[in-house]
């Protein structure tokens, strides 16, 4: 008798959940997060073929995620699905587990950003990395790389640099 492996193709990969508190208002807070990524967002993290020049995040939904590198092109990474101003917003990150844009919505997972007013000046923001399983046999390596060092926990601590820098200016 044989037994076959189990079906693991459509199994859910647990997300990825990072938070951070700022000195900033809700409305600030989102601004900083979202069209003024390019603040904070580090030059190494692209998936261009040359250095990037900046990184924007259209403001709307259905807006491109993409990135302008010094030999003047684009490189599309993700897509805008929600945008709630000053509440959240969410995006399609369409890279694959090789770091290439992946432009099958239906196999990239998504990136939820919540921001909480708390009332004091303060805003927690909540950012939750979801449906690795949409990239197949990458998903976990993708999870993997997202939750590393250099994954989304030290690109929300440039975030609330970059947040106390422009919200106390």
């Amino acid at each position: 008798m044989t037994t076959m492996a189990p079906d693991t193709s459509s199994a859910t990969i647990a997300p990825v959940r990072k938070s951070v508190t700022v000195r900033a208002s809700q409305a600030d807070a989102f601004r900083i997060f979202t069209t003024e990524i390019d603040s904070w967002w580090p030059r190494t993290h692209h998936i261009g073929t040359s250095p990037m020049k900046r990184v924007i995040v259209e403001p709307k939904a259905g807006g491109r995620c993409y990135s302008e590198q010094v030999d003047n092109t684009e490189c599309d990474w993700g897509s805008v699905l929600a945008w709630d101003p000053p509440r959240r917003f969410i995006m399609a990150w369409q890279i694959t587990a090789q770091w290439q844009f992946q432009p099958d919505l239906a196999k990239s997972s998504e990136v939820e950003v919540i921001f909480t007013e708390l009332g004091d000046g303060r805003t927690r923001v909540d950012l939750e990395h979801r449906h690795f399983e949409r990239h197949g046999e990458g998903g976990p390596a993708m999870r993997l790389g997202v939750d590393s060092p250099n994954g989304w926990g030290d690109l929300l601590v440039l975030y609330a640099k970059a947040t106390e820098r422009q919200a106390g200016a």
